[in-house]
Parts: C-alpha cells; sequence; structure tokens
C-alpha cells in the first residue's frame, strides 16, 4: 500500500517537531521544508521524514505534488526587518492554499491563534492570524483550523523564556500585563488534536479553540516558573500605564522581550471562552504541573 506523505509548512520549529512524531507513528512520510538545512541537520536521521531546501526554483506547488496532507505552522510572534505579520500570516497562507489546490492537495491543517479574528482582533497578530485562517477556511479542500492559547513542552519559549529572564533577574522583576490570562496547553496535545481531526469527516470546516485545563495569570505563571527553579524573586506587576510604556520602549530594542503589540494581544485573555476542543476530540487536557517539572530544574 501506498505510504501517505505529509508536507509541513514551520515543521522545524517547536510545534513542528513534536507534530513529525505523530505523523510519523500515524504512517506518514514527513516533508520538511527549510531555508536553512545546516540548522535542521538532525531532522535528517528521522526516519520516514525528508528535509528539502527551499529555494527560487523549487515551488510549494513542486514541494506538495501526490501529497495527502498540508500541515501550514508557519507564524511568528513579532515582526521584524525580514518579516512582517501580513507576509507570514496573510500573504504565506495565500501561496500555501493556492499551490496545494493547483497541487490536488486533499487535506490542510491550518495553525492559527485564540481569538484569532479577521476584523474585531485586538493587535496586528491577532488580526492577520484571523486573515489568514479565512483564507485557509476558504479553500476548495478540506480544511481545519487549531487557535490555542499560549503552548507549553519541552523546548517552549515560553516556560524557558522565563527562567532565562528569572536567571538574569537581580532578584526583581517589573512585570508588564500582570493580570494578563492564559490557559497553557500542552504541545503534545496539540499535536494529537491534529493527528486525530485528519480522517475524521466532522472536523472539516471547523476552527478548534484548544486550552489547557487550568486559566493562570501572567504573574502566576512567572512566580509558577521562580517557584520551579527555586529563585527567590520580587515580581512586580506594572499598571496599565506603565506596562504601555514598557512595551513601547523595548519594542525599540533587538530581540524585544515585549512590544506594543504583544501588549495589545494580551488585552484580550488567551483562554477557551465556551468550548475545550480537545475534550470534543477525545483529549484530556494536561496541566503544567505534569510536564513543566520535567524540562525544567
Amino acid at each position: 500500500m501506498k505510504r501517505q506523505r505529509a508536507c509541513i509548512i514551520g515543521g522545524t520549529g517547536f510545534v513542528g517537531r513534536h507534530l513529525l512524531t505523530r505523523l510519523r507513528a500515524a504512517g506518514y512520510h514527513c516533508i520538511v521544508p527549510t531555508r536553512r538545512m545546516f540548522r535542521h541537520r538532525d531532522l535528517k536521521l528521522y526516519p520516514d521524514v525528508e528535509l528539502c531546501e527551499l529555494s527560487p526554483t523549487v515551488g510549494l506547488e513542486e514541494l506538495f505534488a501526490d501529497c495527502d496532507l498540508v500541515v501550514n505552522l508557519a507564524g511568528i510572534l513579532n515582526e521584524s526587518d525580514g518579516m512582517t505579520f501580513e507576509a507570514a500570516h496573510v500573504e504565506l497562507v495565500r501561496r500555501i492554499v493556492a499551490a496545494a489546490e493547483a497541487a490536488g492537495v486533499p487535506r490542510l491543517l491550518h495553525m492559527s491563534a485564540l481569538h484569532a479574528d479577521a476584523a474585531r482582533g485586538g493587535s496586528a497578530y491577532l488580526r492577520s492570524k484571523g486573515q489568514g485562517e479565512d483564507i485557509a477556511q476558504a479553500a476548495s479542500m478540506a480544511v481545519t483550523s487549531f487557535r490555542p492559547s499560549v503552548i507549553f513542552g519541552r523546548g517552549d519559549s515560553f516556560f524557558n523564556r522565563f527562567a532565562g529572564l528569572l536567571n538574569m533577574a537581580p532578584g526583581v522583576v517589573p512585570l508588564a500585563c500582570p493580570q494578563a490570562r492564559f490557559a497553557p496547553v500542552w504541545v503534545d496535545d496539540v499535536a494529537q488534536a491534529m493527528v486525530r481531526s485528519i480522517h475524521d469527516e466532522r472536523t472539516v470546516g471547523r476552527r478548534y479553540d484548544l486550552c489547557g485545563p487550568r486559566v493562570l495569570t501572567l504573574k502566576e505563571l512567572m512566580r509558577y516558573t521562580a517557584a520551579r527553579l527555586g529563585k527567590r524573586v520580587w515580581i512586580i506587576g506594572l499598571n496599565d500605564t506603565a506596562s504601555r510604556l514598557m512595551a513601547k520602549l523595548f519594542g525599540m530594542l533587538p530581540g524585544a522581550p515585549i512590544t506594543l503589540d504583544n501588549y495589545l494581544s494580551m488585552q484580550t485573555p488567551s483562554v477557551c471562552e465556551e468550548h475545550n476542543a480537545l475534550l470534543q476530540l477525545g483529549i484530556h487536557p494536561t496541566d503544567i504541573d505534569t510536564v513543566v517539572p520535567t524540562y525544567l530544574p
């Protein structure tokens, strides 16, 4: 029997690597395009993973040829000189959809963001994610979108980033948007949800909100990380005016830890307001206490 083929855009990233494991276990041969082959050479050692170099001579339609599935995980949290939200979340999705349709791909899984909304999103990030999601959902193939809260797990840029900041802190940490709320969701639960949806016709055309079992404020999450690290720090929650000012100032720094658009995104609670789709897909959401202690000392 012919082995099924999946092309994963963004497959070299944090979520992508976890999804690869799930897809391979489900019997897929995985194609992972990248512009930086030298950074991801370890993927060449994975059975059933084909690392492909993106170049001006290799188009998406060529990559998608004979694929049964395309997954779009591409996304950025902050704009830079080389990449904008419009390019990463809108134009790229438009190109992926056009190429997948031309190649006759029957199935598309699209990674969006919780509360993404093209018209009413509270930040440029959320609006651009909403635009991309709408483009994906309008495709002629079978499409399912996933809208997770902040994703955690080994190798994440969430708890690990907190840990890095706390390890550099001189005993005091000023924290912008301390009351921003999140429902951290485990990366493997997200990957499992995506794989379960592939052959389930009930998921076609759906937009699934994915959340963990607990809602925590940003200050509570920072305190949790400090406790895991055994760090005694004073976390000073800034008021709204100071938080906005910090975001403006820090947003001008290279590798900004927070930007004004991040501040605006955090004004919308990253929690599932009605239904957590993990439960609908038969997945019991994993708590941070189950996973975080395995990768934070």
